[in-house]
This record gives structure tokens, C-alpha cells and sequence, in this order.
């Protein structure tokens, strides 16, 4: 259970980094945890917002909002209250991810553990450096089991000024089946592999926002 309302904004400036499948599952984790959630896309291709239609009311809602309405529409949500809100950002959009790291209390970067991936996450540290925020590099996308991987890739990110989260969000196909059908993971396999990484990751986040309440 988190103290406070506590608002993360996924920010990575390359596409298909996993972002919303992470604040989706963020979101909904935090409502089977006890939490109001809500998801707030700002990316134009509303996935988010599309997961959220197909679960046909269900919670974690989830809006749309341009960056020019996101400060009042996350005050409003706290009046309403909320407890956990989670922002979906765009690639390629500095202003929509400028925009949302100022409200949020915390950042996290969904990254592949690639060379390409890893090069390009420089424009988003340069970014986090420039908010001041505390930012936490999530790996996913990546094999399971690779270790010397995860290694590698780690040195590389905090070469780049940047912490990295210790859990890993790995390839499974229990995300792509369960956004696909507008649930989460461990809707569709309460046991599998996948719910247990974002309840893991869910726990992290939890016990670090709770310490810094």
C-alpha cells in the first residue's frame, strides 16, 4: 500500500521500448494492490486508451490528455481520489516528456537491453538530468535468462548518469496476449511467469516510494 498519491511518468524518447505495456500493468497491479489507479495517455496512438475501452469499464481507468491539460487533469484526479497514476508518454516528444516528468514523482525507462536501444536512451538522460527527478532504467523486451546481457547493458546505462531498477520486465507472450484482449497478465495467468514480474517490480516501487514518503 502506498503512503500518498504517487504519480510515475514512463518516459522513453525511442518507440517500441514497451512502454505502455509497463503502465498498463503498472496501473492495474496497483488496483489489485488496494490503489485507485489511473493511466493517463499522452501519446496521439491512445493505446492506452484503447486497452482501457476494451476492458469495457473495469478498472484502472484510463484517460487521454494533450500536455497543455495533463497538471490540471492529475490535480483533478487527486481530488477524486486517486492513488496511483501512471503516465503514458509518446517517443520522440520531449515537450509531452518534459510535461510529465514536472508532476510526477518518479520516472521510469523502459529500455531493451540493444545496442540501439542503449545508444538512443542518452537523449533521455540528458532529459531526467535536466528535471531533477529520480529515474530508474527498467530493462524490457529481453530474454529471460541472460545475465552477462543485463551486465553489459547496466555499465552501459549508468555510464550515462542513470539508475537502473533491479527487476527486469522480460519477452513474455502473456503481455502481448493479455493487452491485446484489453487485461492484464496475471489476468489471463494468475501464476505465470509474467504476472510475477510485475507484481516483483510492483513491490520494488512500492517499497521505494514508501521509504521516500
Amino acid at each position: 500500500m502506498l503512503a500518498n498519491m504517487t504519480t510515475i511518468a514512463i518516459i522513453a524518447q525511442k518507440g517500441g521500448a514497451g512502454k505502455t505495456t509497463l503502465a498498463v500493468h503498472l496501473a492495474a497491479e496497483a488496483e489489485r494492490n488496494g490503489q485507485v489507479a489511473l493511466v493517463v495517455d499522452m501519446d496521439a496512438q491512445a493505446s492506452a486508451f484503447q486497452w482501457g475501452l476494451w476492458r469495457e469499464g473495469a478498472p484502472p481507468d484510463v484517460i487521454d490528455c494533450p500536455p497543455p491539460l495533463l497538471a490540471r487533469k492529475i490535480a483533478q484526479a487527486q481530488e477524486m481520489g486517486a492513488g496511483f497514476i501512471v503516465i503514458d508518454t509518446p517517443p520522440h516528444a520531449d515537450s509531452a516528456a518534459t510535461s510529465a516528468a514536472a508532476v510526477a514523482d518518479m520516472l521510469l525507462i523502459p529500455c531493451r537491453p540493444r545496442a540501439l536501444d542503449l545508444h538512443a536512451i542518452q537523449l533521455t538522460a540528458r532529459l531526467v538530468e535536466a528535471t531533477g527527478k529520480r529515474a530508474y532504467v527498467v530493462f524490457t523486451g529481453g530474454p529471460p535468462n541472460a545475465r552477462k546481457l543485463y551486465e553489459e547493458a547496466t555499465g552501459i546505462v549508468k555510464g550515462y548518469g542513470l539508475d537502473v531498477a533491479p527487476h527486469i520486465i522480460p519477452e513474455r507472450a502473456a503481455y502481448h496476449h493479455a493487452t491485446g484482449q484489453g487485461r492484464a497478465a496475471f489476468e489471463i495467468e494468475p501464476n505465470g511467469k509474467a504476472a510475477e514480474d510485475m507484481s516483483v517490480l510492483w513491490a520494488w516501487i512500492s517499497t521505494l516510494v514508501n521509504k521516500q514518503a
